[in-house]
């Protein structure tokens, strides 16, 4: 008898625990599926912008409410996201996030892909690729992932050819297998590139920095191939992949209403779009 009722005080217990416990991540179920707030850290540039302008009427439609919180650093932004002071980000390609995650020990994932500004060729004493010669100079981006972008649009430019089996992702100035003319490939900070055209003959600029320096885009002499890996992105902690919201943001980006927006603001090809986006 002694055992029996041990037993069914056991069971009780056990029960109310299991309710509990149910009760709990129903609760947070509910709080994650029911989250309306959206806060995404912004950085100066033509992403957020598009952020703002394009999805954010979209999403508060659906009855969210979207809080920019501005960085003035992407990596700044990425440690907020991390530590779940935002919760989305909008500013950086895959390549970037990943580096991220490798050196912070984070977990932020891609929900969509997003239209991506190439970085392309630029002029500056010349105004032709045509009257390239020997020894000219050329102003490249010195940070890891816009400098691959750079060598890669260099041999595509046919000014350049890398060694072979070169990832181009990660290519460097180390990678560069033939210069038959040449040339003086100067790295330097990419926002510091459109300062110095008057210095150069040629000029590698990432599209958020033409963007932000209000370069004429139109005066791009040859757009990069954006690899796979160099499209942007919209970014969340892994944590919040599989969010209701999570997948509003990216269903926004993949609507008809944003494909109308870009028809209407993508003068002369300005942004590549995804093919997720099309």
């Amino acid at each position: 008898m002694k055992k029996l009722k041990v037993l069914l005080a056991f069971l009780t217990i056990f029960t109310l625990v299991l309710a509990g416990c149910g009760k709990q991540e129903e609760k947070t179920a509910s709080a994650s599926k029911e989250k309306k707030e959206v806060k995404v850290g912004t950085s100066p540039g033509p992403y957020s912008e598009l952020f703002l302008n394009g999805v954010k009427p979209i999403l508060e439609k659906k009855g969210y409410k979207i809080k920019a919180v501005e960085f003035n650093d992407l990596q700044q932004a990425d440690v907020a996201l991390a530590d779940g002071g935002v919760d989305l980000n909008v500013d950086q390609h895959t390549a970037y996030m990943e580096n991220f995650n490798a050196n912070s020990k984070s977990n932020l994932v891609s929900i969509t892909p997003i239209p991506t500004v190439p970085a392309g060729i630029f002029p500056g004493k010349k105004k032709s690729l045509k009257d390239i010669k020997s020894g000219d100079t050329i102003a490249v981006p010195n940070d890891a992932s816009n400098a691959a972008r750079a060598y890669a649009l260099l041999q595509k430019a046919k000014l350049i050819k890398l060694k072979d089996g070169v990832e181009l992702a990660k290519a460097t100035a180390a990678d560069i297998g033939d210069n038959p003319l040449n040339l003086k490939i100067v790295e330097m900070d990419s926002a510091q590139i459109p300062r110095t055209l008057q210095d150069v003959d040629y000029g590698v600029i990432p599209g958020s920095i033409v963007y932000a320096s209000k370069t004429d885009p139109d005066s791009k002499l040859l757009s990069e191939d954006i690899l796979p890996h160099l499209v942007l992105v919209a970014v969340v902690d892994k944590a919040n992949k599989d969010s209701q919201w999570a997948k509003d943001v990216a269903a926004a980006y993949q609507s008809d209403e944003f494909k109308d927006y870009m028809k209407e603001h993508n003068k002369n090809d300005y942004w590549f779009i995804p093919d997720e986006l099309k």
